[in-house]
């Protein structure tokens, strides 16, 4: 057995281990033969039911590559649905994108699954399709022209979906089973839209050891966003398709595969639902899957014919695991790098007008800094010049100015620290007309809180904390989707006399929605 293969056996048996939950699947492949196929733990603990290689379990937005691949396959030119897209838009007050903008997840729209927290749902309510429809058809406006940036929509593959089934007069299930699924030996997998009616046995969990594991609610309806179900075994297929076609020109991953680029020619890490990033140098695609509850990735590396799949039915993350793997199999170091000092000075909230967000810096322990400007906290070690990064952020600091670079984003921009005295005059009622929502901000004994009320009900009353002047934030770690929206930035707008007129809540996946004063 060679270094490389003891060190991927190794890692396999870390797994259960460093990504704790109730059980999970993993894969490991090379020039399409299957170096491992692993489950361990239960699918269901209640049933005492074992995961298995052949458990089925949703891969959620995993399913965004497969239903770019049914574009190319079904319609071919995507641009052929380019007018279509347009009419379901047809409030839109601006220039719409295109079908390879949604492709790309660059089309400007708001991720409509963090646009239903302001239209007051809860995690364990219901979505159906007539919501979708309603959320999305009226958009009237962009968080930013299409083509120019990077934000995660999964409205832009729902999208894909309704419009690819519109087009062929049939179920976009069945189009992904004839023309994907079937093609790749994908036997078990199937596109099951209704995430509380999962076919099989399994379960999934929320909560952690302190906790304990509790099956997760979720009653959702998505379609071409994370509809996918499948198993070890089928994505073991959909990998070993994949080597297979690897040398014909126009074989559907290779497709699916080319380099995306920025309107500007800026190159993008992310195209026709795959995501491109790499490991020690080694170029990669694939994507992750998120429901709450379910956790997955699958990683794919062309130039070594390498690919890693990893299921979990519990929210351990999936993409760390996969990486591990993947470093493991290509014999990589897994070490992380020294830990350098960094001065305390960068520590707090800066303000980014472009976008209208808020980056928290806060110090993360072993020299590390805490950046929160996305869904989550980026983990980002100081260079030599000065710098503190991540693979997805480099910041620059000048006192109280930060210089912030996401290329995959295609986002420069500049960050001041904002402080100072909140006025604690917000209370009242707002409404934002492209929702059709109301906003309820109440005074709790000193504490500000937020609620809304829309076309998905009564949402929870929510915590709004102070930043600085007219600045506010709203925590949001639990939405209908995984992950959730994370953070919202809250803005106040003032009239000339100085009287709260509107408040405007945005976050990474959905930016600058207004909600205006009601008399």
């Amino acid at each position: 057995m060679t270094e490389i293969a003891r060190a991927l056996d190794r890692a396999i048996e870390d797994l259960p281990l460093l990504f704790r939950g109730p059980g999970g699947a993993v894969a490991v492949l090379r020039e399409g033969a299957v170096l491992a196929r692993h489950a361990w733990g239960y699918a269901d603990l209640a049933g005492r039911i074992p995961f298995s290689p052949r458990t089925l379990v949703p891969v959620c937005s995993i399913t965004k590559q497969f239903t770019c691949a049914a574009l190319l396959e079904e319609v071919g030119d995507p641009a052929a649905l380019d007018a279509a897209l347009a009419a379901r838009l047809a409030l839109l007050h601006e220039p719409p994108p295109r079908i390879v903008d949604l492709c790309h997840n660059q089309s400007g729209l708001r991720d409509y699954w963090a646009l239903t927290v302001l239209c007051g749902a809860t995690p364990e309510g219901a979505f159906r399709p007539a919501d979708a429809a309603a959320l999305i058809g009226g958009t009237r406006s962009l968080h930013f022209p299409p083509g120019t940036q990077y934000s995660y929509s999964n409205g832009n593959f729902r999208l894909l979906s309704d419009l690819i089934e519109d087009r062929a007069g049939r179920p976009f299930g069945e189009i992904l089973r004839r023309r994907v699924l079937e093609p790749a030996g994908m036997e078990e997998a199937r596109l099951n839209p209704e995430t509380g009616d999962l076919p099989g046995e399994a379960v999934g969990y929320e909560g952690n050891e302190a906790f304990g594991y509790v099956p997760a609610v979720n009653r959702i309806h998505w379609t071409g966003d994370a509809g996918l179900c499948a198993s070890l075994d089928d994505m073991i297929a959909w990998e070993r398709f994949i080597d297979a076609t690897r040398q014909d020109a126009a074989g559907l991953y290779r497709r699916l595969a080319v380099a995306p680029a920025f309107a500007d020619g800026r190159p993008a890490r992310y195209g026709f639902g795959l995501a491109h990033l790499d490991s020690g140098g080694v170029g990669l695609t694939g994507h992750g899957g998120a429901l709450r509850g379910w956790r997955s990735q699958r990683l794919h590396a062309a130039a070594e014919r390498l690919s890693v799949v990893v299921l979990f039915n519990h929210a351990a993350e999936a993409r760390e695991a996969a990486l591990h793997l993947m470093r493991a199999a290509l014999g990589q170091e897994l070490a992380s790098a020294p830990a350098a000092g960094l001065d305390a000075a960068w520590a707090g909230a800066y303000h980014d007008e472009a976008t209208g967000l808020l980056l928290d810096l806060a110090a993360a322990g072993g020299g590390r800094l805490s950046a929160r400007f996305a869904t989550g906290a980026d983990l980002l070690r100081s260079g030599p010049d000065g710098t503190a990064a991540s693979p997805s952020m480099t910041l620059r600091r000048d006192g109280d100015i930060i210089d912030m670079e996401r290329p995959g984003d295609n986002l420069r921009t500049r960050l001041y620290r904002v402080e100072g005295p909140v006025r604690p005059d917000i209370a009242g009622r707002f409404h934002a007309a492209e929702l059709g929502a109301t906003l309820t901000v109440t005074d709790a004994g000193g504490i500000m809180h937020a609620a809304f009320d829309g076309m998905l009900g009564r949402g929870p009353m929510q915590p709004l904390y102070p930043v600085a002047a007219d600045l506010w934030r709203m925590p949001c770690q639990r939405g209908m989707d995984a992950p959730a929206p994370g953070d919202w930035t809250v803005r106040v707008a003032r009239d000339q006399g100085g009287a709260v007129a509107g408040l405007t809540f945005g976050c990474w996946l959905a930016r600058r929605v207004r909600f205006e004063r009601m008399a």
